[in-house]
């Protein structure tokens, strides 16, 4: 079954959830602040995150976006007393796959967490191979074959792909690259990310200069365009 961290402050509420996870089957960590949720989430690596908002030290947006940046895939379910819509909206920014918003019922909680390990799982299980045309990606073996010849992409490369991939056609923003892939400590630009598509573009793209799979999403970065292999 399942291990879900939860990371909330208040105890009567943490006991509670743990009670109703473990009622549940799921295997259940718990942390009272964001630093030791953080610290938890890094080493233990568990299937999804419930993240209260407000916490000591570091608040749940800091830790959403630090689990995110380090482990890209991780569902993140938000819950928190505070309601109002840009609250929200600044979760979901975060990187955050849902919200819940304080009180909530068992049932939906349930619901919610059943659905977002669902994604988790088809995400996780597609994301270790791919395909674009002719192009067939192993992301574990860190290899690239075209029409049966090896292509040499850099670990970076792969790690562009992979975030890409993770995001089965959604659209991923340029911020969003340089904060996962090469971390603001690098000082990169947006251009860096242009020039890593132009690359990557000119080794996999039938035609480069009008790609069919690395696509620009004008105003906001690239998606890619897949098939499952």
């Amino acid at each position: 079954m399942a291990r879900i961290l939860i990371v909330e402050d208040e105890l009567a509420m943490r006991t509670a959830l743990v009670d109703l996870l473990k009622a549940n089957g799921y295997r259940v960590i718990a942390a009272i602040d964001g630093a030791a949720g953080l610290e938890q989430a890094l080493e233990e690596k568990p299937d999804l995150v419930l993240l209260d908002i407000m916490l000591p030290g570091l608040d749940g947006f800091a830790v959403c976006r630090e689990i995110r940046r380090r482990l890209p895939a991780l569902p993140i379910i938000m819950i928190t007393a505070k309601a109002q819509v840009d609250d929200r909206v600044t979760g979901l920014d975060a990187g955050a796959d849902d919200y819940l918003v304080k009180p909530f019922s068992s049932r939906e909680l349930l619901a919610r967490i059943r659905a977002s390990l669902r994604r988790f799982e088809r995400g996780r299980a597609s994301v270790d191979q791919v395909r674009i045309g002719d192009v067939q990606i192993d992301f574990k073996a860190q290899q690239c074959m075209r029409g049966g010849k090896r292509v040499d992409l850099t670990a970076k490369e792969f790690r562009v792909l992979r975030l890409l991939a993770e995001r089965r056609g959604a659209p991923v923003t340029r911020d969003e690259f340089l904060e996962i892939v090469w971390g603001y400590n690098a000082y990169p630009t947006t251009r860096t990310v242009d020039n890593q598509i132009l690359s990557l573009r000119n080794k996999l793209e039938p035609e480069p200069a009008h790609p069919r799979y690395l696509v620009t999403v004008h105003g906001v970065g690239y998606r890619l365009e897949m098939t499952e292999a």
